[in-house]
């Protein structure tokens, strides 16, 4: 029975060891204050100073950033769409897809950052040899340790100040990266063009409005993850009219993801049953006798979306404002499909 890899799945991973290193040479305070204070395209005329509020705090960038390093995991989206080019980012699950998601591979051109890590566990001595004035961590799970080590480095903006790691909602982070950028008018713009797709998908389908759905993963037979409500791929669907249903909401409470068995598909139960996989990962499913004798299986209300080709699950993951019109375009006709 083939199942994927769980590349949408949020590892619960170690703080990597801030050991001693040598970053005296590289402290980024100095060269964001030495920074051409011009700015790039559609930033703000005296945008900067800018104090951005954060998990551990508050951080103030004194001039236009030139060299940013990415930590969260989809952060570079939104780099990206305000102009900016990270020099660094993390791995996406040993995937390096930079170039590869078809919403970003334009943007990325021939200049793919250097890899500094992979989810949370960063690279200090390869995103000190960067240089760089900022390092945006949004959708991560920074710890503080890591965050007082890199802030020897550069200005640091931690994950957004109130969410649970990871549970930030896509319109907050892509506002925390604009603002760090100088580019405040841009963000808002990127996120109003957003939330009115949503609103065109919630207008066409009233019908959705308070249907329930549930979005999980297998990863291995007889065992699959759930994600929390917070999640982006979940929020993906909530902001098209969906809710998910109480039971679903209490298996995964404050959990980003909960790892259940197969006796515990009931609480996938739901209007709309949203599985995210690899290869394989549909018909194993179907051939799981517990998944036959549920109603969201019997009545053919459940949703295969694959990883890649096309990479709908990637984009449900991202949840960015690059991906996010992808994911539309890929995933409201299959909605519409089921009756």
């Amino acid at each position: 029975m083939p199942f994927g890899t769980r590349p949408g799945l949020l590892p619960r991973v170690a703080v990597a060891a801030a050991a001693a290193l040598a970053l005296t040479a590289c402290g980024g305070g100095d060269d964001a204050d030495k920074a051409d204070k011009g700015g790039e395209p559609g930033t703000a005329a005296g945008a900067f100073p800018v104090t951005v509020e954060h998990k551990y705090g508050s951080t103030t960038i004194t001039a236009q950033p030139k060299k940013v390093v990415t930590l969260g995991l989809s952060d570079q989206d939104a780099v990206l769409a305000l102009g900016v080019k990270p020099v660094g980012a993390v791995d996406w699950f040993k995937e390096q897809p930079y170039g590869k998601w078809p919403w970003a591979k334009d943007l990325w051109g021939s200049t793919p950052p250097q890899v500094v890590g992979e989810r949370d566990e960063y690279n200090m001595e390869k995103i000190a040899a960067l240089k760089p004035d900022l390092i945006i961590a949004q959708y991560s799970g920074m710890k503080k340790e890591q965050y007082d080590t890199l802030s020897k480095i550069a200005k640091v903006v931690a994950q957004p100040k109130g969410a649970e790691d990871y549970q930030a909602t896509w319109q907050v982070m892509t506002k925390q990266i604009g603002k760090a950028l100088g580019k405040d008018a841009e963000s808002d713009k990127l996120v109003a063009g957003i939330d009115a797709r949503f609103k065109a998908v919630r207008d066409k389908h009233p019908e959705w409005k308070g249907k329930t759905v549930t979005v999980g993963e297998p990863y291995e037979p007889g065992k699959f993850s759930a994600f929390s409500p917070k999640d982006p791929k979940v929020i993906f669907l909530s902001e098209m009219g969906f809710t998910t249903p109480e039971a679903y909401r209490t298996a995964l409470g404050k959990e980003n993801v909960a790892d259940l068995s197969s006796e515990r598909l009931d609480v996938m139960e739901a209007d709309r049953t949203v599985w995210l996989g690899n290869a394989g990962t549909e018909a194993a499913m179907k051939a799981d006798p517990l998944y036959q004798k549920t109603k969201v299986y019997q009545e053919k209300r459940d949703l295969f979306l694959p990883y890649d080709n096309p990479d709908i699950g990637a984009a449900l993951s991202f949840n960015t404002v690059l991906s996010i019109p992808y994911a539309i375009d890929q995933v409201v006709p299959k909605l519409e499909a089921i009756k």
